[in-house]
């Protein structure tokens, strides 16, 4: 229809000083009133090769709405141009008004010259509603049409990944390495293959992708994949270089210090995994892992007190969480502060519904302070989620005869030794206790 190749040289070159390259010019020295008047008068006076490449070049800075305003008006004078729809349905897609989009791509029949292109837009609007088969189905509709077109093996290979079909995402992203592509739409073919591989469980062929990448194309979020690719691998020597590098290159990176902390705990570097913890919680002051790891390298550290305090902060932001709850009174029973687990627990045992944990834990308290009633009490309570755990049903048994609830500790005791036969302590206990009937 139009020159445009030809044009657009001219154009870019600026060997003439239209209206449109007045508006792209104004654009880009931040005049955007006067750009708006230029560009209403390039709607009025310019050619339609200048108001296609001006639409091109205002989409590329960002200018959808005026982009827009420019194919409308051009498709105005060619109603015919179905690449004129193309273009509005991609903006429209880009801009959320999926209806407009589709009604612009309802009027392309499969016979038009546009129908590919439309296919591709489809895709990626049904793709942004969450509809993925929908989107599979237009992309391999437009792969039968052009089995070898760089943008549909791509565009299917990026709607694989999205929709973690790692395995038929690498076979593409593959193919696409093979007919000597590097990058497709901004996106770094190699560092694709190292994160679908990892993802797909082929950690050892990421890694190999990964050393391709040259340290230049290294992103942050590169780096955190490949550092915990080497995390996975167990080679937490390569980990924790390359989660520095992160930690140095982006420090509020929080997602690496979890992982940099558990390296080090894994090469038994403990007080340089409390550092990483801490260091991570002073960029995430919220993170509950980290409260959580860095309590559990206290107490490896034989710092009992600094690992209460980690996990009593954690509960200050999140009071609701039973699994700090239970974290916190397991620490306070293993360092004998029985009463003081008492008194914790009390505040979560008022609620509706109540994790059975808290209940044996009280039990352990009450029964270590020698209060075999309110022991009693509590393990009860337990009893119904805890019936086929040995350690339970043991310390049941010796609480429920302490409380001279016999019957109960004779239950007990058979229940455990079905489990473990072989524990001579509870086969004399069994004996003792059916020998009083």
């Amino acid at each position: 229809m139009f020159a445009w190749r030809l044009t657009k040289i001219l154009f870019l070159k600026g060997v003439y000083m239209n209206h449109s390259l007045k508006t792209i010019e104004l654009l880009k020295n931040g005049k955007l009133t006067a750009a708006r008047q230029e560009f209403g008068q390039a709607l009025q006076q310019d050619t339609p090769d200048d108001l296609y490449h001006l639409a091109e070049e205002l989409y590329l800075l960002g200018f959808s709405d005026l982009a827009a305003q420019a194919y409308k008006n051009l498709l105005q004078k060619f109603p015919d141009e179905d690449l004129l729809k193309v273009a509005l349905a991609d903006l429209a897609v880009d801009q959320g008004k999926d209806d407009e989009a589709l009604n612009y791509l309802a009027a392309i029949q499969p016979t038009s010259d546009a129908y590919l292109n439309a296919l591709l837009v489809a895709a990626d609007l049904y793709q942004t509603q969450g509809l993925f088969e929908v989107s599979e189905q237009k992309l391999l509709a437009a792969q039968r049409i052009a089995p070898t077109e760089e943008a549909v093996t791509f565009g299917l290979a990026e709607l694989y990944f999205n929709m973690k079909e790692y395995h038929k995402a690498l076979k593409l992203y593959l193919q696409l390495v093979k007919e000597g592509s590097a990058t497709v739409a901004g996106v770094h073919l190699v560092k694709r293959l190292a994160q679908v591989s990892a993802a797909a469980g082929k950690l050892e062929q990421a890694l190999g992708y990964f050393e391709q990448v040259s340290e230049a194309d290294f992103d942050p979020d590169t780096r955190f994949q490949l550092a915990f690719t080497q995390f996975q691998l167990k080679d937490y020597e390569g980990a924790i270089k390359n989660f520095k590098k992160l930690a140095a290159a982006q420090s509020d990176y929080t997602t690496l210090y979890p992982y940099l902390g558990r390296a080090y705990e894994e090469q038994g570097l403990l007080q340089e995994a409390l550092e990483a913890f801490k260091q991570g919680l002073r960029y995430d002051e919220y993170n509950i892992k980290l409260y959580q790891e860095a309590s559990n390298v206290s107490l490896k550290l034989q710092q009992p007190q600094a690992a209460a305090d980690y996990l009593k902060k954690a509960l200050e932001l999140e009071p609701d969480n039973l699994t700090l709850v239970i974290e916190l009174s397991n620490l306070l029973l293993s360092r004998q502060r029985y009463q003081e687990t008492i008194d914790f627990l009390s505040m979560f045992l008022q609620a509706d519904e109540v994790d059975p944990q808290l209940y044996w834990n009280m039990g352990q308290a009450y029964n270590a302070l020698e209060k075999e009633q309110d022991a009693f009490a509590n393990y009860q309570a337990a009893a119904a989620s805890f019936n086929d755990n040995p350690d339970f049903l043991r310390e049941f048994a010796f609480v429920s005869r302490a409380a001279g609830h016999l019957k109960k500790a004779q239950e007990n005791v058979v229940a455990y030794l079905k489990i473990v036969p072989n524990d001579l302590e509870m086969q004399d206990l069994k004996d003792e206790l059916f020998s009083q009937f």
